[in-house]
């Protein structure tokens, strides 16, 4: 009867946090590992709000916070409930991005409006970010803006992982988005990460071989067993 929407629910309500523990580890993860974070709120109602620069990003898509999407008119609302950040804590927002430039069966066709800008920006950035946050004890939020500018580079490990994730839970819940995406991709995504590994991420590397060898067409889960059949058939054809 585990109801994880549920929890959610009542965790956000209540300005908490929730936790399903089925093993030691888990236990060890929430209640020791990331205890102080969970009681110890550094900035609560945390916002951050992107504009993407349409010289050079026609098309984006958030990765995941379905439940967290505010209306643009709530990011400087103080009254507008948001979320909490422990000490330690870190969140990582993955999107999607489609450059200017770059065909797509995803995007829709949409007239320029009339009225507006249209898009025809000479500035360098390709986006400007804005997050807004409140001390534990204030009412006021305060405001960090910065631009992000420079060309494309190589993911650092900690990206590399986080997409691998994200592309995993892509999978499993069969998101319209997932395109040639599969579990041996996920997993040839992993073998380029290079830092260190600790217990959980060990323990998703387990989740994702499991998951593609569950998944492998029929016909070469059972090239994998021929050697062995093999071995047993001349076994006994020595005993006869």
């Amino acid at each position: 009867n585990y109801k994880d929407d549920k929890m959610e629910l009542l965790a956000d309500k209540g300005n908490g946090n929730y936790a399903y523990i089925d093993q030691l580890l888990e236990a060890k993860k929430v209640l020791v590992k990331e205890f102080g974070c969970t009681m110890h709120t550094i900035a609560k109602d945390v916002k951050f709000q992107l504009e993407f620069n349409p010289s050079k990003v026609q098309g984006y898509r958030l990765i995941g916070y379905e439940n967290r999407i505010l209306n643009a008119e709530d990011f400087n609302d103080d009254r507008k409930d948001a979320g909490e950040m422990g000490s330690g804590h870190t969140v990582t927002a993955l999107y999607e991005i489609i450059p200017v430039g770059v065909e797509s069966t995803i995007l829709t066709s949409v007239d320029d409006l009339k009225y507006q800008n249209n898009g025809t920006s000479s500035s360098k950035d390709w986006l400007t970010l804005k997050l807004r946050y409140k001390r534990p004890s204030d009412t006021k939020s305060m405001l960090i803006e910065k631009e992000i500018t420079g060309a494309p580079r190589k993911m650092k490990d900690d990206f590399i992982w986080s997409s691998a994730v994200a592309g995993f839970a892509m999978i499993l819940r069969n998101s319209e988005y997932i395109g040639d995406l599969n579990y041996e991709l996920v997993g040839e995504l992993l073998q380029q990460y290079t830092g260190m590994i600790n217990e959980y991420m060990l323990e998703f590397k387990q989740l994702v071989q499991a998951a593609h060898l569950r998944n492998r067409p029929s016909s070469e889960a059972l090239r994998g067993c021929e050697p062995q059949q093999c071995v047993l058939g001349h076994a006994n054809s020595n005993l006869e």
